[in-house]
């Protein structure tokens, strides 16, 4: 436990502007309600669609279980249990996993520009699910090779600045372009290799995004490397806020800087690992929504790191309902993420801007 002096002078240091606590919880209410509205509308809507108080009846019945449950009961609980609740609870882990890692990189590297894959652990993850389609492996190895590769793009940037024997926060971000660099080419290489009737397609289409082939299987296997490192950062949120200060006053509070800052990138890339493996490449929302929770509760992680959680959870919910509705075939999570995103980081950018003015 750190002294009582230290953390009124990390909350003095480390954030700028305070929330009063009945404020804060008025916001984890608003948006945890919001958030299980949008995943009820999401078993209910698509192709087959099921009334609003079918769906509610079906949850009810898990909890309580109906003994002589209607018809209706049983062909909606099929297409709930099958098709929309693995892909809306994969929806849910990764935007709150991408949404965390996002704020908690943001934190480490003293950057509201950094992004989850600043690492290029996206890039990696792309690759080994490339290496995989490749190869005509099942969804299973096409997830475990993403998850193989984006570790292994990590450990190359870590890697890089041990060899050159600087430690520095620039060189590890400068390690990360290279790295990213680099595999960006390997994957142009795989896909001039792919079949371009057949592999080059599906690569295509799994490095954009999407939700469709995610199965309860799947997320057995992803769920555990999405649920342990999220918890531990949010555990870990005291020491976030001490990160943001400068090396000098970090050490002067008796934090181990560089424990401290490698188990953060551990346990953020494989957030970011695990999400891509399941999903495929989903860009902005580890951008965007940490500037939206910053903007909302402030920059103190304690309070920021669970309504960001909260937010991108709900904000990709809400985005796999769109791919799904919006056109008769199902647009991919890079499109709508792309369109959604950019533009409201311009508004954030211009806000922003003009509050400091």
């Amino acid at each position: 436990m750190e002294p009582r002096s230290d953390k009124k002078r990390v909350k003095a240091l480390a954030f700028n502007g305070n929330m009063s606590r009945p404020r804060y919880l008025f916001f984890i209410a608003l948006f945890s309600g919001l958030l299980l509205f949008v995943v009820i509308l999401s078993l209910s809507i698509g192709q087959y669609k099921i009334p609003f108080g079918h769906t509610l009846k079906i949850i009810f019945s898990w909890l309580a279980p109906i003994k002589e449950p209607w018809d209706f009961i049983r062909t909606e609980t099929g297409v709930i249990k099958t098709m929309r609740m693995p892909r809306t609870l994969a929806a849910m882990f990764v935007g709150a996993a991408l949404a965390v890692s996002g704020a908690s990189y943001q934190s480490l590297f003293k950057n509201p520009m950094v992004s989850p894959d600043i690492l290029g652990v996206s890039s990696g993850a792309c690759i080994g699910a490339a290496t995989a389609i490749l190869l005509s492996a099942g969804s299973v190895a096409i997830q475990i090779g993403a998850f193989a590769g984006g570790c292994i793009a990590v450990f190359l940037t870590v890697l890089i600045p041990k060899l050159i024997r600087n430690d520095s926060t620039l060189m590890l971000v400068l390690a990360g372009i290279i790295v990213g660099s680099m595999m960006s080419s390997v994957m142009s290489v795989i896909k001039f290799m792919a079949d371009p009737d057949t592999k080059l397609a599906e690569i295509t289409y799994w490095t954009m995004g999407s939700f469709a082939s995610v199965s309860m299987n799947s997320l057995y296997y992803v769920m555990p490397g999405l649920i342990v490192p999220m918890v531990i950062l949010l555990c870990m949120r005291y020491r976030l806020n001490i990160l943001s200060l400068s090396d000098f006053e970090a050490k002067s509070l008796g934090v181990n800087i560089g424990r401290t800052r490698l188990a953060v990138i551990i346990c953020s890339t494989l957030l970011t690992a695990c999400s891509v493996a399941l999903a495929g490449t989903v860009g902005w929302v580890g951008l965007v929504i940490p500037h939206l929770s910053r903007m909302i509760v402030g920059a103190d992680n304690k309070k920021m790191l669970p309504v960001a959680m909260l937010m991108g959870s709900t904000f990709m919910v809400i985005i796999d309902i769109m791919c799904r509705m919006l056109t008769p075939v199902e647009l991919k999570l890079g499109i709508l993420t792309g369109i959604i995103g950019a533009p409201f980081y311009l508004f954030i950018l211009i806000k922003q801007r003009r509050t400091v003015r």
